[in-house]
């Protein structure tokens, strides 16, 4: 009995153990100053200098530039997810001074896995929501598409070039033309294969017909034209869920940043490139997206990155005296929001960035198209490289 009395007063103590002070020595305060506008900067060139270059032609770069900054950004934001998240999530929800609940489960995989369905379940809803918008904006209901056996939908269909506007007469022959539309679907569809594969027809057709519905610009005045149209949603919707992920994690560096006692000047240095790659990643993602109708937004989604770690590393300058980073509130708060970003970052980049880019874009097809995905392979590879190694001092 003594000895459980014991045991529950030892537990009861121990959730206090952990530190309510920082490592700020009072050095350095300088540099530190100093980092708020070096960091402002080096974010800067790596978002706005893309979107300059696609926008001003006395800047503007190669394409092969922008190919390579598209996919070695890539490979940074996918080495950021498990290096620069996942593993600190891990590390500040697995801290030995946080007792309960919290440490009896591996918390940041399972919040990160949490995420991962959250935001498939989000992006689902979305594209529905997007394909009856369209659906609407085009003069066609549901109830029309259900009657003729024909839908719109982000996940492909097969009866994609029946003419938007049926007449009457037709509507009353729709068996009929329904057949003979899916016969003329199925025999265009293998006369585009075998222009674009010379004799061999595409021996995967269904798995890649979301690409082939998304990448075929030929089929103006068809359905598949209203494709774009989803592609354009779902291009900013991506771009909106990379951006969130990515704030929330320069936050808390840049907090981290402003308390830090001896290892400042490396975590410095490091921070400097990582803003700039993982800056770069996103930037390269907002230029190459179709910001048609929101003129100003791909401005602001910069202007945010770049601003939001500066403005935490002077907050935690303000706060330097009093802001425990090892304390239990924080390593709990750290942690989860870092769990969430990761769990966004991976999403992003596997589904979004590597899937969709190399097996569902017409980017790499032709004759030197399996060249061209080697070298963006190997930019990526590159990206995640680099990334994953200044994880060694961040």
């Amino acid at each position: 009995m003594n000895q459980q009395l014991s045991d529950l007063f030892i537990y009861l103590n121990k959730r206090d153990e952990c530190p309510t002070d920082n490592d700020y020595d009072g050095k350095n305060f300088g540099a530190r100053i100093s980092s708020i506008f070096v960091i402002m900067a080096t974010s800067a060139i790596g978002t706005l200098f893309p979107l300059l270059s696609s926008k001003y032609s006395f800047i503007r770069l190669p394409n092969w530039c922008f190919f390579g900054a598209k996919y070695f950004g890539s490979g940074v934001i996918v080495a950021t997810a498990f290096i620069h998240l996942l593993e600190p999530a891990s590390d500040a929800l697995g801290d030995e001074c946080l007792t309960g609940v919290i440490a009896d489960y591996p918390w940041a995989f399972g919040i990160c896995l949490m995420t991962l369905f959250v935001l498939f379940f989000f992006e689902l809803i979305a594209y529905q929501y997007i394909d009856r918008k369209i659906a609407k904006i085009n003069g066609s209901s549901d109830d029309y598409e259900q009657a003729n056996g024909h839908s719109h939908s982000h996940f492909g269909d097969e009866s994609m070039y029946v003419k938007k506007d049926l007449k009457k007469d037709e509507i009353e022959n729709e068996h009929d033309v329904e057949d003979e539309e899916e016969e003329d679907s199925e025999t265009e569809y293998k006369k585009q294969q075998l222009a674009t594969n010379g004799n061999s027809t595409n021996p995967y057709p269904k798995h890649f017909q979301h690409a082939h519905e998304h990448q075929d610009h030929e089929l103006i005045g068809t359905p598949v034209n209203n494709k774009s149209k989803e592609q354009y949603y779902g291009q900013l919707l991506n771009v909106f869920v990379l951006e969130f992920g990515v704030i929330f994690h320069s936050v808390f560096i840049g907090l981290a940043l402003a308390v830090s006692g001896d290892e400042f000047k490396s975590l410095y240095i490091v921070l400097v490139f990582h803003q700039m790659f993982e800056g770069l990643g996103l930037g390269t993602r907002i230029a190459t997206t179709d910001w048609t109708g929101y003129k100003f937004t791909p401005w602001l989604l910069a202007i945010a990155y770049t601003l939001c770690t500066p403005i935490s590393i002077a907050i935690g300058l303000g706060v330097r005296h009093s802001y425990p980073p090892g304390s239990r509130k924080s390593l709990i708060t750290n942690g989860v929001f870092d769990s969430i970003s990761a769990g966004i970052l991976v999403y992003t980049g596997i589904v979004e960035l590597m899937a969709h880019e190399f097996l569902y874009s017409g980017e790499f097809k032709g004759k030197e198209g399996f060249k061209k995905m080697l070298i963006a392979y190997f930019i990526m590879c590159w990206g995640a490289g680099l990334m994953a190694l200044l994880g060694k001092w961040a």
